[in-house]
């Protein structure tokens, strides 16, 4: 559980929307990290900014990508 409320994605809209309702598909319910950056519409993209670019970037691997996320996981304590 985050210290910091995220939003209610239900409430979402625009791209926001679209983001989390493709989290709600991929992985069942929107990330708990993308709703809170979506409490501050600039910061959400420039996250979602960051991770489309090394997604098309092609720098990482996919496996590459998925050892990242969940050694950042294991860091922040969550259980991925």
């Amino acid at each position: 559980m985050s210290r910091i409320d995220g939003i209610d994605p239900e409430h979402a809209s625009g791209p926001i929307a679209r983001v989390l309702e493709a989290q709600r598909g991929t992985w069942g319910a929107p990330l708990a990290n993308h709703l809170v950056y979506a409490r501050r519409p600039d910061l959400f993209r420039a996250v979602r900014g960051m991770w489309s670019a090394l997604d098309n970037d092609g720098i990482l691997g996919a496996a590459l990508v998925c050892l990242v996320n969940r050694r950042v996981a294991a860091l922040n304590g969550c259980t991925f």
